[in-house]
């Protein structure tokens, strides 16, 4: 997956590197993605505009989506910006507030949702995911898992730096806790399966790159995978979804729907696609289509090259948080880059994998393109961190002698790129 650092090599000893410009390839993927969605929202709006009122439950204008993605951006990257410009030292600071905040307004939501239906949440076929507060909803689950990310990247900082990432009672047994609350939370009481992946898969990552061993990373993944099979058995709803995955016969129609649309949408692009504004499947026939199903919107917007594009654009998004990862010298910093390496991994891997067929259908946003407020406000405030994390990196992998070097005698304009090969180092 990535480069897993040697403990010995990864304490907090090191020198600080000095201070030096931003890894701005993020921001250029990001902004890429960003565009691509505002683009595919803004062609298909008028159809779900005209679909929600020909309901007669609202009269909404024909720019409502785009309206509300402009104004979710624009709160995006000001979170965006903002954390690429505040001290790395601030995130230190309050990881514990942050953690128990999410897992307090989680549970008060599950709460809530066992006492009414309607008015402070929204309840939609039994599951219980969002605030209402009339002009705004939040979901909790994504301030969880920043809490998840900020308090797991501290906690296993200090614990590679007393070599105790391995010790059962100190490490494991406090960070299965969290999780272990968090799934109970979020996939039993909000039946939300989807982001009980993403944060699996956020964790593993932090896990893995903090050194845990592959004995104690194997044993973590088989727990995970008997738990997953059980939170299916115990939901028929799942169960429906499974089977539907791996035969569409002998299940409903309605249990199909889903999936056959998004497959029409994906091949009725062909290679090149409808063009914007031509598609049908915004028109009621694909669900959540500005939502979860936004990437088989992009197929028949857009086709085969389209969707290609978008992918190969969170690769490198993808690769360039890896090499901010590679080049980290400070463990805490290193582990959240890998966080948020699995968080955005995992989101991507899992919203095409279903819409393609390869996974079971979940609901899951696609980050940056996905119509909404909550998911693209944390995505970009962590991979804000990210960029205030690359001002910060070396040029050598890290070894004590390297980061002394790196800090003392080479003395270069502050301009240049942090990710020059060793061969001009040396």
């Amino acid at each position: 997956m990535f480069p897993r650092r040697n403990q010995r090599a990864s304490g907090n000893a090191h020198p600080t590197p000095r201070k030096h410009r931003a890894d701005y390839q993020i921001l250029l993927y990001m902004g890429i993605l960003v565009i691509i969605g505002l683009i595919v929202i803004y062609s298909i709006s008028p159809a779900r505009v005209e679909m929600m009122n020909a309901g007669g439950n609202s009269a909404l204008a024909q720019t409502h989506f785009m309206e509300r993605q402009f104004l979710y951006l624009g709160v995006g990257l000001t979170a965006f910006f903002v954390a690429a410009s505040l001290p790395l030292n601030l995130w230190r600071k309050y990881p514990k507030h942050v953690l128990l905040l999410g897992l307090l307004s989680c549970a008060l939501l599950s709460f809530l949702g066992l006492l009414m239906d309607g008015g402070l949440i929204i309840k939609t076929n039994g599951a219980v995911r969002w605030y209402d507060f009339g002009i705004i909803s939040f979901q909790p689950s994504e301030l969880l898992k920043f809490g998840i990310l900020l308090f797991g990247a501290t906690f296993l900082g200090k614990q590679v730096a007393q070599k105790k990432v391995n010790d059962l009672h100190e490490t494991l047994i406090p960070i299965g806790l969290i999780v272990v609350v968090s799934v109970l939370l979020v996939v039993v009481m909000q039946k939300d399966m989807g982001t009980g992946l993403t944060i699996f898969g956020m964790v593993f990552a932090m896990l893995y790159a903090a050194g845990l061993s592959r004995k104690w990373l194997a044993l973590g993944v088989g727990i995970s995978l008997v738990s997953g099979v059980l939170m299916v058995l115990f939901s028929p709803h799942r169960i429906t979804r499974v089977l539907t995955f791996f035969s569409s016969s002998g299940v409903s129609d309605a249990a199909s729907y889903h999936i056959n649309q998004a497959t029409i949408a994906l091949g009725s692009g062909g290679f090149f696609g409808k063009g914007l504004g031509h598609g049908v499947q915004a028109f009621g026939y694909l669900p959540e289509a500005v939502n979860d199903s936004i990437f088989a919107i992009v197929g028949e917007t857009f086709g085969f090259l389209g969707s290609t594009v978008v992918i190969v654009l969170f690769a490198a998004l993808l690769w360039r948080i890896l090499k901010v990862m590679e080049k980290t010298v400070a463990p805490e910093w290193r582990i959240l880059t890998a966080g948020v390496f699995g968080l955005i991994a995992t989101h991507v891997a899992v919203n095409v994998g279903a819409m393609t067929g390869v996974f079971p259908l979940t609901g899951v946003t696609l980050p940056f393109l996905s119509f909404g407020g909550t998911s693209l406000l944390f995505t970009m405030l962590e991979l804000g961190i990210v960029m205030a994390i690359s001002r910060y990196t070396t040029h050598m992998n890290i070894t004590k002698q390297e980061a002394v070097r790196e800090t003392t005698v080479r003395r270069r304009g502050v301009g240049r790129s942090r990710y020059a090969s060793p061969r001009r180092n040396k």
